[in-house]
């Protein structure tokens, strides 16, 4: 039943939203959904199944939103500017999404569902924030080649950065990558009076 999947999941994101996850009554939710709670055991086979498909469908979203940072519509963009994309796609989402900072953080408290224990699919091992970069830093290695995935992994982990100790005015980190036309390898900031001209 695909569609009395995707109405559970959207009921439940929006029960997540508006109240803690040990508050969320799987009852409440097949109600919104429109579904007999029997049919909501039956997909998830509980509260623990429903939260750890919320918690893949978050990491999925994040994800296919890098994907799109990383070619999007129209004229290919230089690489500079996608890996800027995939770093301002990863600091809103987080902000956005308590689920995606979670995973990208590895942060997870009470309010939300139990951290994951497996990964997005069968036979995976479970999806942490060090292999949630190692992914990021992946796709963008391969959709970006020749750049270096060590330059993809920096920006991701600059990204993460803002996530985890936002700046005072909240730009997030696009104003201060200088990207846009630097050649790889270009250091993304001068020397200063501590580092000397390391």
């Amino acid at each position: 039943m695909p569609a009395a999947r995707e109405s559970l999941l959207r009921a439940a994101e929006a029960a997540l939203s508006a109240h803690p996850w040990p508050a969320v009554r799987m009852t409440e939710v097949a109600a919104v959904a429109g579904v007999s709670r029997q049919t909501l055991y039956n997909e998830f086979g509980g509260k623990a199944g429903l939260g750890r498909a919320l918690v893949r469908r978050a990491a999925d979203r994040y994800l296919d939103g890098v994907d799109r940072a990383l070619a999007p519509e129209g004229s290919p963009a230089p690489a500079a500017e996608r890996l800027a994309a995939v770093a301002e796609w990863t600091v809103r989402e987080a902000r956005a999404q308590p689920l995606v900072r979670a995973l990208l953080t590895g942060c997870w408290d009470g309010a939300l569902p139990s951290p994951p224990t497996m990964g997005l699919r069968p036979g995976q091992p479970a999806l942490g924030p060090a292999e949630l970069v190692r992914t990021v830093r992946d796709r963008a290695a391969a959709a970006l080649a020749p750049e270096p995935a060590q330059r993809c992994e920096l920006v991701v982990r600059l990204a993460l950065s803002y996530v985890l100790a936002p700046g005072e005015d909240d730009a997030g980190p696009g104003r201060l990558l200088p990207l846009q036309g630097a050649a790889p390898g270009t250091p993304l900031s001068g020397p200063n009076r501590t580092a000397g001209a390391r």
